[in-house]
């Protein structure tokens, strides 16, 4: 995709659709390829990780169709995977490759799960360690980094506790202990998305949560349910980010995931003075509701590192908040930004800068100047969706126009992301 150019814009008006959440939709695929059982997925996401998702589980024999924003995966059971022909390619997808090896350890073949670009510069030792206490055998390139080479192996139970808050990590744990022999525990030192929790107990695992204890019971059997993706909200962040910067912006965004681990860009956000309210809450394994948004005056704020976990896919937007803030942001802890599809401090740091932000980096902690207001500036997406979209919402707000290089890496979670931005722009 050519550079686009992007020119500020007077306000934000109108109600939005964002597509569904892509964490929801991997899980929803996943989970349906081994249950037994056909599984009907509502309002799955389209892009480009969860089509490698949806195409590594056809390589292992499962029918997938797709089509109408939706998806009927017809299931095998836990051990009706197929060897795949050849390697599987899982693309840019962490998510992919990370909770797929908890469910290929168990299996009774081998499996070898391949990367592209910058998903062969993040690290996979999180993984392999825990997996490989289970009895999984992994061999990775040197350093922990893919390929991996994944040899089928019988399970057994562990106890965990999590090194690093994640929820990839810990859903790789738990879908192992599904082909594990007795109760794989996971104890977690922070909080992080539950989505494989409600998900696995929503298929009808055995499976229990006290407070920061997973206990899960295997084997395992699912049993196909079908599944209805409400909105993710890390795409809604960048339009609810967008609202609240332009002057006279009011905007609805409809059916969000409002999954309580995911809250903590809403919490923020409010804490900094943002206008938003929730509307038209539904109830069920995902709760969902729409967002109503208008512009406000914000005020920088400490964010500590506790609660980076349910909102750190929504920082590169918060950034931009942040820099037009009044005062200073604090972020306290933000290393895991630097493991993403790029080093996202450097991403951003490196673009508001050219718009005459104030960003400085001590350590892992990010401190933020508000500026009265950024100036267009010629942009990278450093090929990563989040720092691409938080740059075009920075350069609505500015003065002047800007441009932004290689924008088609938003095909990654948000591939309709400028065509829904353009309906609501003033």
């Amino acid at each position: 995709m050519k550079p686009i150019k992007i020119d500020p814009v007077k306000s934000l008006r109108g109600d939005v659709v964002v597509p569904g959440d892509k964490s929801i939709s991997h899980r929803a695929l996943m989970l349906g390829a081994i249950a037994e059982g056909v599984t009907n997925i509502k309002n799955i996401l389209d892009c480009d990780d969860c089509n490698y998702t949806a195409e590594a589980l056809r390589s292992a024999g499962v029918s997938i169709e797709a089509g109408r924003g939706g998806a009927v995966v017809k299931g095998v059971g836990l051990f009706g995977l197929k060897k795949p022909e050849g390697a599987v390619n899982v693309g840019e997808s962490g998510t992919s490759m990370r909770l797929l090896s908890g469910i290929f350890a168990g299996q009774r073949f081998d499996t070898v799960l391949i990367g592209k670009d910058a998903l062969n510069r993040r690290p996979m030792n999180r993984i392999i360690e825990p997996l490989s206490l289970m009895g999984a055998a992994i061999d990775s390139a040197p350093g922990g980094y893919p390929p991996l080479a994944i040899k089928g192996s019988k399970l057994h139970s562990v106890s965990y506790r999590m090194q690093v808050p994640s929820a990839q990590v810990k859903s790789a744990i738990l879908l192992a202990g599904l082909y594990a022999d007795g109760t794989t525990v996971v104890e977690e030192g922070n909080i992080t998305r539950d989505h494989t929790e409600r998900a696995l107990k929503h298929f009808g695992s055995d499976i229990e949560k006290d407070g920061l204890e997973i206990k899960i019971k295997g084997p395992g059997r699912l049993l196909a349910k079908d599944v209805e993706v409400p909105g993710d909200i890390s795409s809604a962040a960048f339009l609810i980010t967008c609202a609240v910067i332009i002057p006279g912006s009011s905007i609805r965004i409809k059916g969000v995931g409002m999954n309580p681990t995911r809250g903590g860009m809403l919490k923020v956000l409010s804490g900094m003075g943002a206008k938003i309210k929730l509307a038209g809450q539904k109830y069920g394994f995902e709760p969902s509701s729409d967002i109503i948004v208008e512009s406000s005056r914000t005020k920088g704020i400490v964010i500590e590192k506790d609660i980076l976990p349910s909102l750190i896919d929504e920082l590169p937007a918060i950034f931009v908040v942040a820099s037009l803030s009044e005062g200073t942001t604090v972020i306290k802890g933000a290393e895991e930004l630097r493991v993403k599809e790029t080093d996202r401090i450097v991403s951003m740091r490196e673009n508001l800068s050219r718009m005459g932000a104030c960003i400085k980096v001590d350590g892992s902690d990010i401190i933020i100047e508000g500026v009265r207001r950024l100036n267009g500036a010629s942009l990278k997406s450093f090929g990563d969706h989040r720092t691409c979209m938080a740059m075009y919402i920075a350069a609505l707000a500015a003065e002047g126009g800007s441009s932004i290089d290689d924008a088609g890496c938003v095909n990654k979670s948000f591939p309709r992301f400028f065509s829904e931005m353009e309906k609501i722009l003033c």
